[in-house]
């Protein structure tokens, strides 16, 4: 396992190495020495799991010891970032060197969509690669489509829908729904994209997808596929964090019941009645946009739970005073599935990272979609129009704008006060049972795990 960089692409290849540890195989996580504490940490030391060690490149782009985009103190250093992981190259082919010389060369290597370098190393040494994506299969079939056919898109306002030839779409896409980059091949992280991923990428020898046939469609899976090489096959194997298993991750906030945020969710009379309120590790959100989160949130009149990322914003005077014992902000790392797991949380403000979705669906919670960046709008969209298991904040296209208090207000009561909320709430809970079913033995994710080992 070769996870890239950062937490939401790291944690579901911990969760799989996991699930292939039980079921007999010894897993190698290759990893640098800043984010190896945190790996071995979550694995505890299993057995049948190994950490192997390679050093981060020194670059002058970046600050010393920033080896995940978390350390980024900004995001416009993503780009410097991904060029420095291009270095990890001959270390990486040194690795599977060593193995080959012992005997000892692994039957696959999962890597991260970014790190497609991978596959002429794997090559070399007769190894397969599969790639990990940290998407969905929806989002990633239309940006796929849409990257092969944007030299003749010719889309004219935000209301016009954008046509895909040979992709039929469940709603009308329109310029706002786009991934963010996608189409504009300005963008340097597209741009890094098309120079040093996609001519590889595609070369894969498999396609690991970290979710489940009933949340997708055959053919949407087939369009996948239809973008690889040498009948390259998509494996929809998730949601794979229930396959550390499901009693586990529903007590998880057991573990510490000392966390002062699971004591504040404990204290709550009603069940489902918190919204909980995160847009991510990466998402950059202005301190005038939190200050309107803040007297949104303190509107609506629904007790929260909200995570803030920013090192500079302060609470606005006097909303303290008034939301004490109702709202709850923390500015530490949390345990995000802990929190959705929890029976007083009924609602999910998010950014539609793939892993927060799923993370949701998964305990049965109803999001609502503020997506911030990359493929989120898709998700959003996803969320929203196709699995009826979440709202939308309404924000419009490519203009630089902050989202009114009245605005998040008028959401929030929604969701959690209104007959579209309930029914979104059922929806959700409804597609939770169906993941536990996926990957539960017979499940189609459960089968999907064997016929890949097996194979």
């Amino acid at each position: 396992m070769f996870p890239f960089m950062a937490q939401g692409h790291t944690i579901p290849l911990l969760d799989m190495s996991k699930e292939f540890s039980r079921r007999g195989l010894i897993v190698t996580i290759i990893t640098t020495p800043s984010n190896s504490s945190t790996v071995s940490k979550y694995i505890q030391a299993d057995s049948n799991i190994h950490v192997k060690e390679i050093p981060f490149p020194s670059t002058p782009d970046l600050p010393n010891g920033c080896e995940n985009t978390s350390q980024l103190p900004s995001m416009s250093l993503i780009v410097p970032f991904l060029r420095a992981t291009l270095k990890l190259q001959q270390p990486f082919e040194e690795i599977l060197q060593d193995m080959s010389r012992s005997g000892s060369l692994p039957i696959c290597v999962i890597s991260d969509f970014f790190l497609s370098w991978t596959v002429p190393i794997c090559r070399k040494f007769g190894v397969p690669r599969y790639v990990f994506h940290g998407m969905g299969v929806f989002s990633m079939v239309l940006i796929k489509a849409i990257e092969m056919h944007v030299p003749h898109l010719m889309i004219r306002s935000e209301t016009e829908s954008i046509n895909i030839p040979g992709l039929e779409l469940p709603f009308p896409l329109t310029l706002p729904d786009k991934p963010h980059s996608v189409m504009d091949h300005i963008d340097p992280v597209s741009q890094f994209v098309c120079e040093e991923i996609v001519n590889w990428e595609v070369q894969s020898f498999g396609i690991i997808v970290n979710s489940f046939m009933e949340l997708e469609s055959e053919h949407h899976v087939a369009s996948l596929e239809s973008f690889y090489h040498d009948g390259c096959k998509a494996w929809c194997v998730g949601p794979i964090l229930l396959y550390n298993e499901m009693e586990e991750v529903n007590r998880s906030h057991d573990f510490n019941p000392s966390d002062p945020y699971i004591k504040w969710l404990d204290d709550r009379d009603t069940q489902k009645s918190v919204i909980y309120v995160s847009f991510g590790t990466q998402a950059d959100v202005s301190d005038k946009q939190l200050d309107e989160i803040a007297y949104g949130l303190e509107m609506s009149g629904h007790p929260f739970i909200w995570i803030v990322r920013s090192k500079t914003w302060a609470l606005p005077d006097g909303i303290e005073k008034r939301i004490k014992g109702r709202g709850l902000i923390v500015k530490d790392w949390v345990d995000q599935r802990s929190i959705l797991a929890h029976r007083a949380t009924g609602g999910f403000l998010s950014h539609c990272g793939w892993n927060s979705v799923l993370e949701s669906l998964c305990m049965g919670v109803p999001l609502i979609a503020w997506p911030m960046m990359a493929e989120q709008p898709l998700n959003a969209k996803f969320v929203v129009e196709v699995l009826k298991a979440g709202l939308q904040v309404p924000i419009k296209c490519d203009e630089i704008i902050t989202v009114h208090r009245d605005v998040i207000c008028d959401v929030v009561k929604k969701l959690m006060g209104s007959n579209v909320g309930k029914q979104v709430k059922e929806k959700a809970e409804a597609l939770g049972k169906m993941a536990r079913q996926a990957v539960q033995k017979g499940g189609s994710s459960h089968k999907n795990l064997n016929d890949l080992l097996e194979g």
